[in-house]
Parts: C-alpha cells; sequence; structure tokens
C-alpha cells in the first residue's frame, strides 16, 4: 500500500480520536491509539516502539479514571448513587434527545439532578453540589483524555516532519 495512503489514514484517525475525546459517540482514544498504531507498523518511519507502550498505558489508565473520576468528584461534593445513574441515564438521553452540539452534557447534568432530587426531593442544595461534581469530573477526564489524544497526534506530526 502507498505510504501516503497509510499516512493520510493514520492521521484522520488521529483527528477524529482527538474530537472523540470530547464527544462520547466516538470512541476518541481509541480511535487515536489506532491511529497511532496504523502510523507505527503500517509504514516507513522512525518512531521508537516505547511510544506506543507509554501510549496504550496512558489509554488504559484513561479507561480507568474515566469510570473513577467521576464517582470521586460526585461523592466529594455530596452526591449518591441515585446521581451517578442519573448521569449515565441523562447522558445517553441527551445524546439522542437533545439534538444541539453537546446535548449529551445537558442530558448529563440533568440526570444527575433529577437523580438526586429522586433520592431527597427536600435538599435542592445537595442535588446542585452533585451536578457540580459531575461538572468538574467531566472536565478533569475530558482534559485528560485530549492531551493524551494531542500528544499522540504531535508525536506522529513531528516524526513525519523529521
Amino acid at each position: 500500500m502507498d505510504q501516503g495512503i497509510i499516512y493520510l489514514f493514520s492521521l484522520l484517525l488521529l483527528f477524529i480520536g482527538l474530537l472523540g475525546t470530547f464527544l462520547p459517540v466516538l470512541p476518541g482514544l481509541l480511535l487515536s491509539l489506532c491511529g497511532l498504531l496504523i502510523y507505527k507498523y503500517g509504514a516507513e518511519n522512525s518512531l521508537p516502539t516505547i511510544y506506543i507502550w507509554i501510549f496504550v498505558i496512558l489509554t488504559l489508565l484513561s479507561v480507568i479514571l474515566n469510570y473513577l473520576i467521576p464517582a470521586r468528584t460526585n461523592r466529594k461534593y455530596g452526591g449518591t448513587r441515585w446521581g451517578s445513574i442519573g448521569s449515565v441515564i441523562g447522558t445517553f438521553a441527551g445524546m439522542f434527545f437533545i439534538p444541539i452540539p453537546f446535548g449529551f452534557l445537558i442530558g448529563m447534568f440533568l440526570g444527575v439532578f433529577i437523580g438526586e432530587l429522586l433520592h431527597d426531593r427536600t435538599d435542592q442544595k445537595k442535588a446542585l453540589n452533585s451536578v457540580k461534581g459531575a461538572f468538574i469530573g467531566f472536565i478533569y477526564g475530558t482534559g485528560f483524555n485530549f492531551l493524551v489524544g494531542l500528544s499522540m497526534l504531535a508525536v506522529v506530526l513531528l516524526d513525519l516532519i523529521k
């Protein structure tokens, strides 16, 4: 296969993966990692294998952190299991029923709020704090994923111009 097509395909996967770090309908870092692997093993290049291992470990760490960070921040801000369940349901509902960019975020926040209110109707302040925790957890997780995806893209681009 032509080297140019392999480079183009791997860069395309890296760009789409970068978008997927904050759009939940795309498996962000997995696409970026596929682009990196295609670049490393599908084309002639001088990219050291240590980069592959580092990014595989960071991608696995990201998968784990995407579950731990929101739960920790939710609990830190007084959230309950009801808010966490509402977050998951709201995210999916937002993706499909709120047809605007980042509708999943609106759904997630509404889900957390409604879930907390179902748990305790009288404490709206606690529900709002739980939404705050969910937002902070989303920012931390998305920021980490974006930086890892951007690093993968940068490594490939720097190797290409070398």
